[in-house]
């Protein structure tokens, strides 16, 4: 699935630690959701000062899967 690989370059190339950074794909009958899980240091860089970040991420990842016709949706997850 392009948009995982998508997703994780994205968040890769934003957080400090990398290594952390998984994405956890899951299928529904209409939707697909992306399950972003980065390091407990690095959920403040990928939500970004009032969403900004995870606006933007979210808004790239529509445009890609619109190409595929389905429809796809960002979940951050907080380790806490």
């Amino acid at each position: 699935m392009e948009e995982k690989l998508f997703i994780e370059y994205l968040a890769k190339q934003i957080v400090d630690d990398p290594a952390q950074v998984a994405v956890n794909v899951v299928e529904g009958e209409r939707n697909t959701v992306l399950e972003l899980t980065v390091g407990e240091n690095d959920v403040g860089k990928i939500i970004g000062r009032r969403g900004r970040i995870a606006h933007a991420i979210r808004t790239l990842l529509s445009a890609t899967a619109t190409k595929t016709g389905r429809r796809v949706v960002l979940e951050i997850i907080d380790k806490k």
